[in-house]
């Protein structure tokens, strides 16, 4: 479904404390962390049929479990890098529930290469590696409840080392918080300049056998106005959904706005081992993927538009 509505004229708007420079610009766009839980995406459009931006929105890799398919991982971030797309992590890059004293843990789901005394190093030192490859398409890894854990029960931040580590290699990735913003800036001739604001949050509870999370749409909404889009993940559910607002202008003039709702789903399958937590609670089969965001200019008018595509 696109979504076609022309991204708001931004003037003279300062959306939080500016804390640092713009980073070198290495794909098409550049990066600046306006805020401690706010970064900006700019770009230049073209007012041509054949400009495109993509963006690979995922959440819940968990990267070194067993059940984590790799391979439609690997499928997804060769794919950002043919399209020079920026890559967003918005927590649970880990799983990392197998160490000493992890009551979670289980000898099965421990992969082979991370046997041995220091269970934390290799499975950061093996990330590293994988991610590597994709570190300069990489915008920003965020937490994850299973990271949060992991400070607070091992007293070690796996996502900060492998963040350190990968733009040790190339990337230029911010490390996110929990929750927080991304605010995409486009600017045409250097004059024109349209945005969207992307509200994160890793996300809680459960989901709900029926509602599936989307209950939470409507609170959300309530307290994120500002939000164009609202992106969550943790229930390892995949739903669109928009709730329409009235709004109005400065000059008094009310208009409709669309907030979109995107819930990511999961890298992690765990359904069809038939065995494990997952299956002993009765939970159902989970989608697995990710979600292209993807800006493009159609002609129709001066505007950029966004549609959003399921990356299965």
């Amino acid at each position: 479904m696109r979504y076609a509505r022309p991204l708001r004229l931004i003037v003279g708007e300062t959306v939080g404390e500016i804390v640092g420079e713009p980073k070198k610009k290495t794909m098409d766009f550049s990066t600046e962390r306006l805020h401690r839980r706010c970064i900006q995406v700019r770009s230049e459009y073209k007012a041509s049929a054949n400009w495109e931006q993509w963006f690979l929105l995922t959440a819940d890799q968990h990267f070194d479990s067993v059940k984590c398919d790799r391979q439609l991982l690997k499928k997804h971030h060769k794919k950002a890098v043919e399209r020079r797309a920026g890559i967003f992590s918005f927590g649970d890059t880990f799983d990392v529930m197998q160490g000493k004293k992890d009551r979670r843990g289980s000898k099965d789901d421990v992969r082979p290469e991370y046997q041995g005394g220091n269970y934390y190093d290799r499975v950061i030192n093996d990330a590293a590696d994988w991610y590597s490859q994709y570190a300069p398409n990489y915008i920003l890894k965020s937490y994850g409840n299973h990271e949060t854990a992991i400070l607070k029960h091992q007293e070690t931040d796996v996502l900060k080392r492998l963040v350190e580590k990968l733009n040790g290699r190339g990337g230029n990735i911010e490390l996110g918080a929990y929750s927080g913003w991304v605010v995409f800036r486009f600017s045409y001739l250097g004059d024109r300049t349209r945005t969207i604001r992307l509200f994160y949050h890793h996300g809680y509870g459960g989901g709900g056998p029926v509602t599936k999370g989307t209950i939470q749409t409507n609170r959300r909404a309530v307290y994120l106005p500002d939000a164009d889009l609202i992106v969550t993940g943790h229930i390892h559910e995949s739903w669109k959904l928009e709730t329409m607002q009235e709004r109005i202008k400065r000059n008094g003039t009310p208009y409709l706005a669309t907030q979109v709702h995107l819930q990511l789903p999961t890298y992690k399958e765990e359904y069809m081992a038939g065995k494990g937590w997952h299956v002993e609670r009765g939970a159902p089969p989970k989608p697995t993927g990710g979600a292209w965001l993807r800006f493009y200019f159609d002609g129709s008018d001066d505007s950029v538009k966004y549609e959003i595509i399921r990356a299965r």
